[in-house]
């Protein structure tokens, strides 16, 4: 059996850890490129330009149009060889960080998430989007970045919505990860650049990724809520480094490693409904989370433990929790429909999955859910 285990070259988190950025881009030369919003910018300038003096290396601002499209990339590639960038940085969110990959393309690439909302700063793929934000294409490169740097200050001072979203990101890292090792399907590692088919493609998990992602879960339910309570303060404590390790490295490596099942399909399949549009990624990934357990009738207790973590820290355990009031059965099934399309990681399930099987558990998800609020 061929197994597959990938993550970044060195990850590195603490505070005021951006301070040391330059150390790194010093390691591949003079300049580099910095793909980050503007607003992302701004919040970090001071140590941007306290790194840039102290290690004397010049950060080449890209004019990032906040949109991970071919033609921001290539318009970027060509940026970067103009200014005889030695490196690439990807500062700030999603978009950013995805950009950056594919402007490195597995080469000379710095992650400096700025929020720990969900758990792709350690991939090595990417979302390609249009130029006007619809999707386009997943990429894959050769390796994952090279340095992944937290500071752990800056993602104290996001937003509280954000962590709490990477933690139902996070929370489904174990989850399908059991049933990936159960089905014994192949996960992402073992996908080199441009192969999505064939034997070179093919990989299953590690034990030592499954193990990760047991203790994704475990760190969640000991500081799951002290971090959020930390980062509703802005400080950094003991339990929010961990859930911003758990949030980024742990579930990174675990979804990577470990493979993806039911919950992330449901996520997608969630996405056609107008209602869920402005949620994030982390918090429809939660309630699909509760309805890979129903998929798979887990145990009453594990069930009850998860319905308690997200309603602690608010994340959604019912359809109206992400802003779906009202569905219909034919509205239920195309979501269904969505989630089960033959590319989609619900196939990772470890038994067979029909289409009327998951519209039954996102609709029986959203009844226990409403019924535990209403308890609780």
């Amino acid at each position: 059996m061929r197994k597959a285990f990938i993550c970044p070259s060195k990850y590195v988190q603490g505070e005021d850890e951006l301070l040391n950025l330059g150390y790194f881009v010093k390691t591949y030369g003079e300049a580099a490129l910095l793909i980050a919003h503007p607003d992302d910018v701004t919040r970090v300038k001071d140590k941007l330009e306290a790194t840039s003096k102290k290690f004397g290396i010049k950060l080449i601002e890209s004019g990032f149009n906040g949109e991970c499209s071919r033609e921001e990339v290539a318009r970027l590639q060509q940026t970067a060889k103009e200014q005889q960038c030695a490196c690439t940085i990807g500062l700030g969110g999603g978009k950013a960080i995805d950009t950056a990959k594919c402007v490195a393309e597995g080469d000379a690439l710095i992650i400096v998430p700025t929020i720990a909302a969900t758990d792709a700063p350690t991939s090595h793929s990417a979302v390609l989007y249009t130029p006007d934000g619809a999707f386009d294409d997943y990429a894959y490169f050769k390796q994952s970045p090279s340095v992944v740097m937290i500071d752990t200050t800056v993602i104290a001072k996001a937003p509280t919505r954000f962590l709490v979203s990477g933690m139902g990101d996070a929370l489904s890292t174990y989850f399908e990860a059991r049933a990936t090792a159960a089905s014994y399907t192949k996960v992402n590692a073992g996908l080199p650049c441009g192969v999505r088919e064939g034997v070179c493609g093919e990989a299953r998990g590690t034990k030592a990724a499954l193990v990760m992602a047991e203790l994704c879960y475990q760190t969640l339910l000991e500081d799951g809520l002290k971090a959020k309570e930390a980062s509703d303060c802005n400080v950094v404590t003991p339990a929010l480094e961990n859930i911003i390790e758990t949030n980024i490295l742990l579930s990174g490596l675990g979804f990577e490693s470990a493979g993806l099942a039911g919950a992330h399909a449901i996520h997608d399949g969630l996405t056609i409904l107008e209602g869920a549009h402005g949620y994030f990624h982390g918090e429809k990934v939660a309630f699909g989370t509760i309805c890979q357990l129903v998929l798979e009738n887990a145990p009453t207790e594990e069930l009850e433990e998860v319905l308690q973590f997200c309603t602690e820290l608010g994340l959604p355990v019912c359809l109206k929790d992400i802003g779906v009031n009202e569905i219909s059965e034919e509205q239920l099934l195309a979501v269904a429909e969505k989630a089960c399309i033959p590319e989609e990681s619900i196939h990772a399930m470890p038994f067979p999955i029909t289409v009327e099987a998951v519209a039954a558990a996102i609709h029986t998800a959203d009844k226990i859910g409403k019924a535990y609020k209403n308890r609780v």
